[in-house]
Order: C-alpha cells, then structure tokens, then sequence
C-alpha cells in the first residue's frame, strides 16, 4: 500500500478513568472509530495526532464503553467515470487542515481544474510530507495555499474517507484520505498570496461569516460549526 506516512496510522484511545486502550493499526479505508468501535470503545472526542518513537502517526480518541451496535463496514464509493472493473492501487494519504479565523472572517481556499471539485471552496491545509508531523503540515500548508501565519489551535477532528476515484494523473487510486483538522487564529492576517504555483489551489480569501452562504462549499467542510450556515 502507497501511503505518506511510512511508519503506518496507529490508533489509541483514553478512557474517563485515564486508563489506555491501542486498537492497533489502522487498515486501508478504515475509519479510526470504526476500529475503536471493533474493540468496544465509542469515541467521545479527537485529542492528539502526533508521531511516536517508531515512526508510527498515534491518533488519540477520549473513548468510552460501547453499547448497543457497532457500525458495519460502508461501500467504497466510485467516482462517476471510474469504470467497474477499474480498481486501482491503494493509497492511504494523511492531511492536515485548519478551520482559520481572523477579524476578516474565514480563511477558505478553491479547488481548481485537476480535481473533480473544481470550483468548490474548503479548509486551507493538504498532504503531509514524508516524515511531517500534522502541526508541522497544517502550518506549511496554510502558508503555501494563502500567505497566511496563523497560531494554532486544539484539534477539532479526525476524518476518514475511502473512495475509488481518478488522481489528477489520470490514475486510478483505491483512496484512503485521513483529514486532520484544527482550529486556529491569524493575528495579523495579509493580502492573500498562493506561494504553491502548480498546485490544486485555484483561489484564497477572507470571506466574512455573513457571506458563507454565498460559497460552495466541498461536502467534507458541510458539518463543521463555523460553517454550518443555512444555504436555503
């Protein structure tokens, strides 16, 4: 399996009573909760991301027992010009993000022409760098997508996606994308500046909280607190 992170995701959780639990490694396409979940744990919140001594990224839950049923594994979706037969090569990507306030608003970027959102407007942040730490990235990112330096903030959420779909190549990827997104503040926010030339960003702005009904937004963002703003 392809992946930016070389020494694999494990996954941990924390239990009330400040006891431990490792639910192990986390397999292609599984969601970290779905693999708490399996060792009977329901999880509370996200509260760490980082790498430990044997390379490995730890992805830490505040859990707490499980009751009731547990979630069944989900059908990988395909994007639409993925034939059937098409299955393509396993690739689980770590990311960091950033939901970026500051007194002009929210810090959002655009997707351009080489995905399948083009148009589409999300959270400042991307790939991690082999070896990269997700505080490291988040900050790097945002800087290469808007000029930005921002303070950052707790982690928010840990998000799981696994689709079948065409990279901007033209290749075909069995996708694992894990979204690490964090809060943060930009205390002396600047013009807007895309240092990454090339790259998948095809604008960055401020846009105040009274004008995000106004932009379109991509699906992973919708539930987010600062952007859940009535669209009807």
């Amino acid at each position: 399996m392809r992946t930016n992170v070389p020494g694999g995701i494990r996954v941990l959780g924390q239990a009330v009573d400040g006891s431990h639990v490792e639910a192990g490694r986390l397999a292609h396409g599984q969601h970290p909760e779905a693999l708490l979940a399996t060792h009977g744990w329901l999880v509370e919140s996200a509260t760490t991301a980082e790498y430990a001594m044997d390379g490995a990224l730890e992805l830490t839950y505040v859990v707490s027992p499980l009751s009731g049923i547990r979630p069944e594994q989900s059908v990988v979706p395909r994007d639409p010009d993925v034939a059937p037969g098409e299955v393509g090569d396993p690739f689980q990507r770590a990311a960091a993000y950033a939901i970026v306030t500051s007194r002009h608003g929210l810090l959002l970027t655009q997707f351009n022409e080489q995905t399948h959102v083009a148009g589409d407007w999300g959270l400042p942040g991307g790939g991690l760098d082999e070896g990269e730490s997700p505080v490291d990235g988040v900050h790097r990112e945002v800087w290469e997508e808007t000029g930005q330096r921002i303070a950052l903030g707790h982690l928010v959420e840990v998000q799981s996606s696994h689709w079948v779909g065409r990279a901007p190549n033209g290749v075909v990827e069995n996708f694992h994308a894990i979204r690490i997104v964090y809060r943060a503040t930009c205390p002396e926010p600047r013009d807007i500046v895309i240092h990454d030339v090339g790259g998948t960003t095809a604008d960055a702005r401020w846009v105040p909280v009274d004008r995000l009904r106004d932009v379109p937004l991509s699906s992973a963002w919708h539930h987010l607190p600062e952007l859940l703003i009535d669209r009807q």
